[in-house]
C-alpha cells in the first residue's frame, strides 16, 4: 500500500491515491483470488504434462453389458486406440441397466481427476430425461462434454409379406393398413421404439409397437412373420438384408450408412424431418482438469479420422464423427428437445 502511495505521488496524483488507499487495502481477498486463479492457469499445462500419471489405469465406463451390442464395440475400439496414442491403460467398466441409468449415475459420482470418464449414447444422454421422472444425474450438471464419437442411423426393414419395395409405397400400405402393422423394438423408450413413434407423427400412420427384452429375438420375429416391421440399428440387420431375409426400405438419416451403402435414405426420399439415429459420445465428470479435456478430445479426434478406425467402424454400419466439446453439448440439447417432444405427444413413460 505505502509503495503504491510513493508512485502516486510522483506521479504528482498525492490526493487520488490517498483517496484509494483504503480500497487497496480491503482489496487484499481479491487480490489472492486472483494469484490463486493465476496459480490454476499455470499449473494446467503442467498437470497436462504430467498427466496421466504412470502406473494409474483410466476407467471408461459404458453403460451396457460387456461383450456385445453397438455401444460395447465402439467402446472398446475407441479405448484400444486412445490407449496406444496415450500410452496409459485403459479398463471398460460396463454398468448395464435401466436405459444406461444406471451406468452414467455411477460415473456421475466419480471424481473428476481424469482417469474417470464415460462412454455413453443418444438414450442416456438426451431421451431419459424426459423418458424417467427421477433421473439419478443431470447431464448438464454432472458432466463435461469431450466429443461426439459416433453415429448409427435406424433403418426402416420389413419382412418379406409385405409387398411395400420403397418409403412411399410403404406410407400408403400402412395408411389402409391401420392399427394391423407391428413394429418390434428393444424396450420401451428405447430408439427402435422412439423412431417408429416418430414415423407414425410425422406420416400420419398407426402401427402397434411390440417391445422385446433383446433385438435378436426381435429380428427372428420379423423374418418370421409374427412381426412385420422394425427401425434396427443398421449393425444389427445389415447381414440380413443383404441376405434377402428382410428388405430394408429407408435409412432414417440425411447421409447414407457405410454398412447399407445403397439403401436410401429418408432424407433423400423427401421425408427430411424423418431422421433418427443413435449417436456415441465422451465426457468426464464436472471437475475434470480442461487440460486433460483438451488433450482427450484432441486424441479422439485423431483417432476418429485415422483411415484404418474409420474402416473398422464403417464395417460394422458406425460412421465417425467427432468435433468440439460444443458440438457435443449443442447436440445433446437439440436431440433432449427432438425426443422430448416426441415422448410427450405419444406419453410414453419408463418405469
Amino acid at each position: 500500500v505505502r509503495e503504491a502511495g510513493d508512485i502516486a505521488k510522483r506521479n504528482g496524483r498525492a490526493n487520488i491515491a490517498a483517496t484509494h488507499l483504503p480500497s487497496f487495502a480491503m482489496s487484499r481477498r481479491s487480490l489472492l483470488a486472483t494469484l490463486a486463479a493465476l496459480a490454476a492457469v499455470v499449473a494446467a499445462p503442467a498437470f497436462a504434462q504430467d498427466w496421466p500419471q504412470p502406473g494409474k489405469t483410466i476407467q471408461l465406463i459404458v453403460p451396457a453389458p460387456g461383450g456385445s451390442g453397438t455401444g460395447d464395440t465402439i467402446a472398446r475400439i475407441l479405448a484400444e486406440e486412445l490407449q496406444k496414442r496415450l500410452g496409459a491403460t485403459f479398463v471398460i467398466d460396463n454398468k448395464a441397466g435401466a436405459n444406461g441409468n444406471i451406468g452414467a449415475s455411477a460415473a456421475a459420482k466419480e471424481p473428476g481427476d481424469g482417469y474417470h470418464f464415460l462412454f455413453s449414447w443418444a438414450g442416456t444422454l438426451a431421451v431419459n430425461k424426459s423418458l424417467y421422472k427421477n433421473l439419478p444425474f443431470d447431464v448438464q450438471k454432472d458432466f463435461v462434454p469431450i466429443a461426439l464419437v459416433a453415429d448409427v442411423p435406424n433403418v426402416l426393414v420389413v419382412n418379406n409379406d409385405i409387398p411395400a419395395k420403397d418409403l412411399a409405397e410403404f406410407e400408403r400400405y400402412a395408411k389402409a393398413h391401420p392399427n394391423t402393422l407391428n413394429f418390434g423394438s428393444t424396450g420401451i423408450g428405447s430408439s427402435m421404439h422412439l423412431a417408429g413413434e416418430l414415423f407414425e407423427r410425422e406420416t400420419g400412420t398407426q402401427m402397434t409397437h411390440v417391445p422385446y427384452n433383446a433385438p435378436g429375438t426381435a429380428t427372428t420375429d420379423l423374418i418370421g412373420g409374427r412381426i412385420q416391421l422394425m427401425f434396427q440399428l443398421i449393425p444389427g440387420i445389415a447381414q440380413q438384408v443383404k441376405s434377402g431375409k428382410v428388405r430394408a426400405i429407408a435409412v432414417m438419416a440425411p447421409q447414407r450408412s457405410p454398412g447399407l451403402p445403397d439403401v436410401p435414405t429418408t432424407a433423400e426420399l423427401g421425408q427430411p424431418k424423418l431422421l433418427s439415429s443413435t449417436w456415441f459420445a465422451l465426457l468426464a465428470p464436472k471437475g475434470t482438469p480442461s487440460a486433460v479435456l483438451q488433450k482427450m478430445n484432441s486424441l479422439t479426434n485423431e483417432t476418429l479420422a485415422d483411415p484404418a478406425v474409420k474402416k473398422r467402424l464403417a464395417d460394422i454400419g458406425v460412421s465417425t464423427l467427432g468435433g468440439t466439446p460444443e458440438q457435443l453439448a449443442k447436440t445433446i440439447a437439440d436431440e433432449t428437445e427432438k425426443w422430448g417432444h416426441v415422448v410427450r405427444e405419444a406419453k410414453i413413460q419408463a418405469q
